[in-house]
């Protein structure tokens, strides 16, 4: 008999996310996901259990087998680099915190090529800082993805358009086969399947570069 899992997704609302949120859905063994959100979610189901929340002021969290983090912005979205190591690293780090407090001992993080907490650039740097402090917490198993570029718009997503990944992705198709594995390009699709399909049986950490996303993302026939 197969195991019967609860989950805890934060960052629905975004394009990785939003699809991670209707693959958990769909698995039978997952008979309930608590999705934290600062706003209302779209999608209605009987498994969902949608939790309106202040990422900076976290209520006690459910407990749960497994947590999925995919909470994210820019800094032309945020506004400047202290608000967005503010969603990026600090609000996905307190849920994690949370919910190891509540349980949770399986963790799976969206994060993203090139993350090194002594990156000098520093989108890679808040995604390195935020992957070692995960590592330091009592965990079974964390698995991070490491996507390049998405090969995916943001339509309906309410997020405003993002002009470097509209010249870029069009390069990126034409180039993929060229680049090296880490830097070759993904679609969302394939970063969320790969996350909930190797968090439940993972064990310590395992990091998943594109290729290997690309790979294990890849939708059953």
């Amino acid at each position: 008999m197969k195991t019967q899992r609860t989950v805890l997704l934060a960052g629905a609302t975004g394009l990785v996310g939003g699809l991670m949120l209707k693959a958990l859905l769909a698995d039978p063994q997952v008979t309930a996901v608590h999705a934290l959100s600062r706003r209302a979610l779209p999608t209605k189901h009987a498994k969902l259990r949608l939790h309106i929340v202040d990422f900076d002021n976290l209520p006690q969290l459910p407990q749960t087998n497994e947590i999925y983090l995919a909470l994210g912005t820019t800094i032309k979205v945020a506004g400047s680099q202290a608000a967005f190591r503010s969603v990026d690293l600090d609000a996905n780090l307190a849920v994690a915190v949370a919910a190891v407090a509540a349980g949770a001992r399986r963790v799976g993080l969206v994060s993203a090529a090139g993350a090194d907490a002594r990156s000098s650039m520093f989108y890679n740097r808040i995604k390195g800082e935020l992957e070692d402090a995960l590592k330091a917490l009592s965990l079974e198993t964390l698995v991070v993805a490491r996507p390049s570029l998405l090969l995916d718009k943001r339509e309906g997503l309410n997020q405003p358009s993002r002009l470097g990944e509209r010249i870029a992705i069009p390069i990126a198709r034409v180039l993929a086969p060229l680049l090296p594995g880490i830097y070759r390009p993904v679609h969302a699709q394939a970063v969320a399947l790969a996350l909930v399909r190797t968090v439940p049986a993972a064990c310590g950490v395992v990091v998943l570069p594109s290729d290997e996303l690309v790979r294990l993302g890849t939708p059953a026939p």
